[in-house]
C-alpha cells in the first residue's frame, strides 16, 4: 500500500474580502467577452502562448491525481487538411441524415452547417483526449477515476487561460469523433472528447446574438 506523503499549502493566497469582491466581479466581467468565433484568423500565435494555457488545463482538479487527460496539437497544414475532410463527411451526415429537426431548428440560429474551413485556416488545432485507462512503464493497465468529468474540468480551464491570453476558440465536436485517434495517432485507450479550434478572430467577424441566463435562473442559494 502506498504510504500518503503530505506537504504545506504554501501557495494558497488569501485576499481582503474586498479586494476578493473586485477580482470575482472583474474575472467574471472578463469571461463574459468571451465568445465562441467560426472565423479565425491565420495570424501565427507563439508556440509558448500554447503551451503555457495546457499547462494551466494540466492543473485542473481530477480523480485520484491520475490526470487523464492529452491534448495533441496540430499546426502542420496537412493534418488540418485531413482532420477537416474527416469532420467535414460526418457533418454532412450529420446535417443531411441524423440530426432530428427540432435540433437543426435550434443550430439554425447560430448559422452553421457543414463546412468547416476553420479547421484549416486557425494556426492550432487542439484534438482533446480522454484517457478511460493509464499503462505504467511495464505497460500494464493503471485504471483512471472520473475520467469525463476530469477531463470536461481541464477543458474549460484550457478556454479560460486562453481567453486570458487574448485568443479566441471554437469548441468543435464532430460525431462521431473516431477519426481524431486515426489523424493525431493516438492510442485506443484515449477516447476523443473534443477539437479546439485556436487562433486569433477574423477581421470584422460577427458573433449571434445571444443572452446568458440570469444569476436566478442558474443558481440557487439553500
Amino acid at each position: 500500500m502506498h504510504q500518503s506523503k503530505f506537504v504545506p499549502h504554501t501557495a494558497y493566497k488569501e485576499y481582503p474580502v474586498e479586494e476578493m469582491k473586485d477580482r470575482a466581479k472583474s474575472f467574471y466581467e472578463d469571461l463574459s467577452r468571451r465568445r465562441t468565433v467560426r472565423n479565425f484568423s491565420d495570424r501565427p500565435v507563439p508556440r509558448e502562448i500554447i503551451e503555457h494555457c495546457i499547462l494551466a488545463a494540466g492543473t485542473a482538479p481530477n480523480g485520484a491525481n491520475k490526470q487523464p487527460w492529452h491534448f495533441a496539437v496540430v499546426q502542420n497544414a496537412d493534418i488540418k487538411s485531413k482532420l477537416r475532410e474527416a469532420a467535414e463527411e460526418e457533418e454532412h451526415e450529420f446535417y443531411n441524415r441524423r440530426a432530428p429537426q427540432d435540433w437543426l431548428d435550434d443550430l439554425a440560429l447560430f448559422e452553421t452547417n457543414e463546412h468547416k474551413p476553420f479547421l484549416e485556416k486557425a494556426p492550432y488545432l487542439i484534438g482533446i483526449f480522454a484517457e478511460s485507462y493509464s499503462l505504467d512503464e511495464k505497460g500494464e493497465k493503471e485504471k483512471n477515476y472520473y475520467v469525463k468529468e476530469s477531463v470536461g474540468i481541464a477543458t474549460g480551464m484550457l478556454i479560460t487561460a486562453l481567453h486570458n491570453a487574448g485568443l479566441a476558440t471554437l469548441t468543435h465536436t464532430p460525431s462521431p469523433m473516431g477519426f481524431l485517434n486515426q489523424v493525431m495517432e493516438r492510442p485506443t485507450n484515449e477516447k476523443p472528447f473534443l477539437l479546439l479550434v485556436v487562433g486569433y478572430p477574423d477581421t470584422d467577424i460577427q458573433v449571434p446574438k445571444i443572452q446568458k441566463k440570469e444569476l436566478s435562473e442558474i443558481c440557487t442559494f439553500i
